[in-house]
């Protein structure tokens, strides 16, 4: 065989780059197909502000003018800062079961990284700490919920084969029974106090602007010192949560303020994945239509990020939100959350508060690069 390399610079090879995990998964009935409009948005330099204070750079290996694998490597001058080391992270990767081409596409991108003196490259992450992250090690073979990554098996031996090895193990946690769980552990709910100094309240939608900046500032303090975090921009966050209002809910969204200080954020999501499934890859206004009518009869409710303020840790804050919790699963059939590392024992805690045990695992792969210290 022979191979080669492409750089997507031209719309030719960043619509090859985009449809080839359509051609990977064209007969996996459990696939949910990305929506190219949503893949283009987040991978453009221009209109993406992530790219404010990094790069990307997207490669594709060919045997002839077939695309075989692909994989973007990301650069972030913030994380260098941060952390003092000069890694890369590659994302987006896809691949036909083929070991030779994921070996020559990764020495292509090793040369890349070289020549910027980068020491070691680390992911999937598509792009950042606050996308879909790692590579799916269990239960394969099975729908994927929302913000889950999804590969087939052969993935990880690809990656190996490459002269990777894992550097950190994520998981999920799932309660399939939350109603009849809450039914049997009604002492398990805190009692509320909601007092003078503390109140909970839904997300305004007719203050979005607003109050995601008050989101905003919770995670970043809330979550500075967590594995690979990095502070997110107002224009990152605006960007991340343009169609927030299309997946979720206000009731879905509640703040728990301190004397009118931002201090905890629940954020939930219905599993909308069986819905950007059916648009296989596009919207259009009878999909959108359909997409919007079927949202309410959602039966699986995802825990997409909770945090609170350094300063309101181990407060009234976490008995309010608590309790909002346990009323908003009151209304789902399943509770799932997404990522969570290990290491984060005050999310592991809370989640088997609610009855959530382990339930798929994900894989970070780092490799150190040849001819660098």
């Amino acid at each position: 065989m022979l191979y080669r390399i492409e750089q997507a610079r031209t719309r030719s090879r960043l619509r090859d780059f985009i449809e080839l995990p359509f051609s990977i998964y064209r007969n996996d009935p459990n696939w949910v197909p990305p929506l190219r409009s949503e893949a283009r948005r987040v991978l453009n330099e221009r209109k993406n502000p992530y790219y404010a204070n990094a790069s990307i750079e997207l490669f594709i290996c060919y045997w002839d003018d077939l695309p075989i694998a692909r994989a973007a490597v990301i650069i972030d001058k913030n994380y260098e800062k941060k952390y003092g080391t000069k890694t890369a992270f590659f994302g987006f990767f896809e691949s036909r079961n083929d070991r030779a081409a994921v070996r020559f596409l990764f020495a292509e991108i090793e040369k890349y990284c070289r020549a910027r003196y980068i020491a070691s490259i680390e992911g999937p992450f598509n792009p950042n700490h606050y996308s879909e992250l790692g590579l799916q090690i269990s239960k394969y073979g099975t729908p994927p919920s929302f913000f889950q990554t999804y590969n087939p098996e052969y993935y990880p031996a690809l990656l190996e084969d490459a002269g990777f090895k894992t550097s950190k193990t994520i998981f999920t946690a799932k309660n399939e029974r939350i109603k009849e769980y809450f039914r049997q552990k009604q002492s398990a709910q805190l009692p509320s106090q909601n007092g003078k100094e503390f109140n909970v309240r839904a997300f305004r939608m007719n203050a979005f602007k607003e109050d995601m900046e008050r989101v905003r500032e919770v995670f970043n303090d809330a979550f500075d010192s967590n594995w690979h975090f990095l502070n997110v921009s107002k224009e990152e966050y605006e960007f991340s949560t343009k169609f927030l209002r299309f997946v979720t809910t206000p009731e879905l969204l509640k703040i728990v303020e301190c004397n009118g200080e931002s201090a905890g954020v629940l954020m939930c999501v219905p599993d909308i994945n069986p819905l950007i499934k059916d648009l296989r890859g596009r919207v259009g206004p009878l999909k959108f239509i359909r997409f919007l009518k079927h949202k309410k009869d959602i039966r699986r409710l995802i825990v997409y990020a909770v945090g609170f303020k350094k300063r309101f840790q181990r407060t009234t804050a976490y008995k309010l939100l608590y309790n909002e919790m346990v009323k908003m699963a009151e209304g789902y059939d399943t509770l799932e959350t997404t990522w969570m590392s290990p290491d984060n024992l005050p999310a592991v805690k809370s989640a088997e508060r609610f009855g959530m045990i382990p339930d798929k695992y994900f894989a970070i792969y780092a490799k150190q690069i040849d001819g660098m210290c």
